[in-house]
């Protein structure tokens, strides 16, 4: 790896961008705007779970492990994070859209299980590409005072993704039935298209390259860090993939219809739209380890609610999980950044890669225990575990400590 990266041609440091002391508004909204259509495409899979299980006889984690071939590229993050710090990868962004909408589009006539695993480890592989980039060009547009206001217009994105997704994908299925839905591809094609106008100038590269440093001392620097934000990763994967996997098969199984069971996914993400923009802000006034303590305390009893309820009385408990659980990612990413400027692909390519690998593992236990359990006793432990994470938030380091790596 090290020959490797000293092979690749190293943006000087001279040449690195000033990052702005305002806030650029309409750069971060096209990122943002990029996001939300790579990751409607992405939101597919969950509503689509519940009608292959049906139509080819899948057990829950099978097709659980279907979201993991989506999420293992996901090992790739830290490496194209490093690299955005030192090389231009805005094309990682600009071409994200149409790769994953042609990918997904084409699951609802894919022949087999393998193919549908081929398709969706290139799904994978493009959405590594846009979370470790897309957050920093964000960041870098964002300026330093103003990074949770940034992550929470990125989070928006995604979340305005997931909300309109599922909507989506629903509605093509009652039209067109699985075979219709290729025609969907067309919309991140033009996204890209769209991506390619906006950001053709624009730059990942770190606005602080002169002061990084090589990958072994950044990660030494990195360790105090890396750890706990691990371990609140891990913890928090089990609420991730229980709502975000699971949702609409889990509201199936209890006798709800595609339709509610997709409205509900929608109200999740929508509701976290709202959350990652709200407290990624207030984060920037209020301090990243109360608003993380607060959110994450918050979520484990609102999930015990939305299982004690039913019908529709479920849509303004789920609101407020996904206004609550949808947060923590903005503010994570804010902190990671600010607490290390010189490398904030790299930082962000690592948390958005644990991430992703973390709730994949999660997706299988959950998965295996809703075969032999039932989903809502999988449903219950997703509630309980995110409680671990509590003490871990203590281990963060405070707002502006760490640029120097302290």
């Amino acid at each position: 790896m090290t020959a490797l990266l000293q092979a690749l041609p190293v943006h000087p440091p001279g040449d690195a961008p000033a990052e702005p002391e305002v806030f650029q508004l309409a750069g971060v909204a096209t990122v943002s705007s990029g996001h939300a259509l790579h990751d409607t495409y992405t939101a597919f899979l969950p509503p689509l779970l519940p009608v292959l299980i049906e139509k080819y006889s899948f057990s829950t984690a099978q097709a659980g492990v279907l979201s993991v071939f989506m999420q293992w590229p996901s090992l790739l993050q830290p490496f194209i994070g490093y690299l955005a710090d030192h090389v231009n990868l805005r094309y990682f962004v600009i071409l994200a859209p149409a790769i994953t909408a042609t990918a997904m589009s084409l699951l609802g006539v894919a022949p087999s299980y393998a193919v549908m695993a081929m398709l969706l480890i290139v799904v994978g592989v493009s959405t590594a590409g846009l979370h470790a980039v897309g957050p920093v060009i964000a960041g870098n547009l964002s300026g330093q005072r103003n990074l949770g206001r940034g992550m929470g217009l990125w989070m928006v994105g995604g979340g305005l993704g997931y909300t309109i997704g599922p909507l989506i994908i629903v509605a093509a299925l009652q039209a067109w039935g699985l075979h219709g839905t290729p025609w969907l591809m067309i919309g991140g094609w033009l996204a890209s298209v769209v991506l390619f106008i906006r950001l053709r100038n624009v730059s990942s590269y770190s606005a602080r390259l002169a002061q990084s440093r090589p990958w072994r001392q950044v990660l030494r620097a990195m360790r105090p860090v890396l750890l706990p934000m691990v371990g609140i990763i891990v913890v928090r994967s089990f609420m991730a993939s229980a709502l975000g996997t699971y949702l609409p098969t889990f509201l199936s199984r209890e006798g709800s219809t595609l339709w509610f069971a997709g409205a509900a996914f929608s109200i999740y993400e929508g509701a976290g739209m709202a959350g990652a923009l709200a407290i990624g802000s207030l984060s920037d006034r209020l301090g990243r380890r109360r608003a993380l303590a607060i959110a994450m305390t918050l979520t484990s009893p609102l999930m015990a609610a939305f299982l004690a309820t039913g019908g529709f009385a479920r849509f303004p408990i789920l609101a407020a999980i996904g206004f609550c659980a949808m947060s923590i990612n903005p503010v994570m990413m804010a902190l990671l950044q600010e607490s290390f400027p010189a490398n904030r692909a790299l930082i962000t390519g690592f948390y958005m890669g644990f991430s992703f690998l973390a709730q994949a593992a999660a997706t299988v236990i959950l998965g295996t225990l809703g075969d032999h359990f039932g989903l809502r006793d999988a449903f219950v432990l997703s509630a309980v575990v995110p409680l671990l994470g509590l003490p871990l938030i203590l281990l963060l380091p405070r707002k502006g400590r760490s640029g120097r790596g302290e």
